[in-house]
């Protein structure tokens, strides 16, 4: 019986899994990670992710026999960078994904063909190109660029190693031609000797050396497999692979991911897509609606009881399209919106006058899954396929009311998973053959309620705002089935 490791390498912590495969979690490890933070800063030691790493394999691979460890994968936080010495060691501490010292707008400037041709029309002062260009000014020669999850398979196999298309997509890697553009790191002054070699997520990186394989308890000549960042790896997770399949994440924000076989080009800069295994596009999107606003509209309430509450009230008044609801909240966690618009000055309102906190939480619920419904609007709006399963994870999932929302607001049945978490789906990615490993939980049909006038309410009421253009809300009307 193969085993698969498969490490996600977070910001709070690093987890290991051993995934049998079909799917049988046979040991997990965990440890925490601590970061630096200072107002723009953000940074972590390169160090730390290798020592908790090699404790959190020992101890998930603890009751597993070394022969039956088949391969190893690692995913790490998107635009996450450092740099290293010829031998892997860290020179600088790593710029976290939300390090926001840097300035794009150089990078903006010379590479705007490039960033406009890939479909994201243009970097943040947060991705990995800006940081490394920061990260120049006081590099030493023969300093090479290393993304999070490159540093850690560095050590595992003891040697250089080629980084992934899904990692250095922030970076500007040119994920059409699947090569770094030479043009532009030219004219930027980044080093050819510094960048390595690019591979899609799955390529064999190496096997792990007998050092590494004395800390982390990975056997040695287990293969290395090119891994991708947290966000892919969890759609990994969560089975979404085939084409038109979207994996919808909601916690504390919503993110959804899915699969195209063309490259989706965005006039608003809201999706960007990754680069799958196979050749095909993962485009995706991250909204700032999420649960992160109940703690702080209903602190200290018990979520669970609101919810069964919401439930019971609201749950027999389905059939009627929820249109006696008292109230809808557009439940931003932070200021600003970046998908499915762009609108900076965004900010959270309410439609109706919710009379208490079981309103208050039903209204939330209500606002976060009309702007899932319009995130799907908007991604048919730009062409991509969305007729395929929708698997909803995260931990809204928790709601059962909730989900059967949703389910009601997409019209749509949704698929919940046993299991759907990142190190899954770097286990995942090391078996090459997910078909087993993905375990479903449970399929939620739509109750047949027809949600259509509140949801209208609510996109007119976006676009009134000024936040949603015209023709998004237009597209969202002409979806809505008579």
């Amino acid at each position: 019986m193969s085993v698969w490791i498969g490490i996600d390498l977070g910001t709070q912590s690093v987890r290991a899994m051993a995934v049998t495969g079909d799917g049988q979690v046979l040991g997990t490890g965990s440890r925490a990670l601590t970061s630096h933070r200072d107002g723009p800063r953000h940074e972590q030691d390169p160090d730390q992710w290798w020592r908790e790493l090699a404790a959190a394999t020992r101890e998930a691979l603890r009751d597993v026999p070394p022969e039956q460890v088949a391969g190893v994968a690692v995913d790490a936080t998107s635009g996450t960078i450092l740099l290293s010495d010829a031998q892997g060691r860290a020179l600088t501490p790593a710029l976290m994904y939300d390090d926001r010292r840097a300035d794009a707008e150089r990078v903006n400037e010379v590479g705007a063909h490039v960033w406009e041709r890939l479909g994201y029309r243009r970097m943040q002062p947060n991705w990995g190109l800006p940081k490394l260009l920061w990260l120049l000014g006081d590099a030493p020669a023969g300093a090479r660029l290393a993304h999070q999850s490159d540093f850690v398979n560095r050590r595992l196999v003891g040697h250089e190693v080629a980084t992934d298309l899904s990692n250095a997509l922030k970076t500007g890697v040119d994920l059409i031609e699947e090569r770094w553009p030479a043009e532009v790191m030219d004219a930027l002054g980044v080093p050819a000797e510094l960048l390595p070699e690019v591979v899609r997520p799955g390529a064999r990186l190496g096997v792990v050396c007998a050092s590494a394989a004395g800390e982390t308890g990975i056997p040695a000549g287990t293969p290395v497999i090119a891994g991708t960042t947290d966000g892919c790896a969890a759609q990994l997770g969560a089975g979404a692979q085939r084409v038109g399949s979207w994996n919808s994440v909601l916690g504390t924000t919503l993110v959804l991911k899915g699969v195209t076989k063309e490259l989706i080009h965005d006039p608003l800069g809201v999706v960007y897509s990754h680069r799958a295994p196979d050749g095909s596009w993962l485009p995706g999107g991250a909204s700032s609606t999420g649960a992160g606003v109940l703690t702080r509209e209903l602190p200290d309430r018990d979520l669970d009881a609101l919810s069964a509450q919401a439930a019971a009230r609201f749950g027999p008044r389905a059939s009627d399209g929820l249109a006696e609801w008292p109230a809808i909240t557009y439940p931003l966690v932070s200021r600003g919106e970046r998908f499915p618009f762009d609108a900076p000055e965004a900010e959270t309102f309410t439609l109706g006058d919710p009379a208490d906190d079981v309103e208050r939480y039903a209204a939330i619920l209500l606002g976060a899954a009309f702007v899932e419904r319009l995130c799907f609007d908007y991604l048919d709006l730009l062409g991509a396929p969305v007729d395929g399963e929708i698997i909803l994870t995260g931990g809204a999932t928790r709601s059962a009311y909730w989900t059967q929302l949703r389910a009601d607001v997409l019209g749509r049945p949704v698929t919940l998973r046993e299991n759907a978490e990142p190190a899954l789906g770097m286990a995942v990615l090391a078996s090459a053959d997910p078909s087993r490993m993905i375990r479903t939980r449970a399929v939620v049909e739509p109750s047949g309620a027809d949600l259509s006038e509140p949801y209208l309410r609510f996109v007119t009421e976006l676009e009134r705002r000024g936040w949603l253009p015209a023709q998004v809300a237009s597209h969202a009307r002409e979806r809505i089935t008579p």
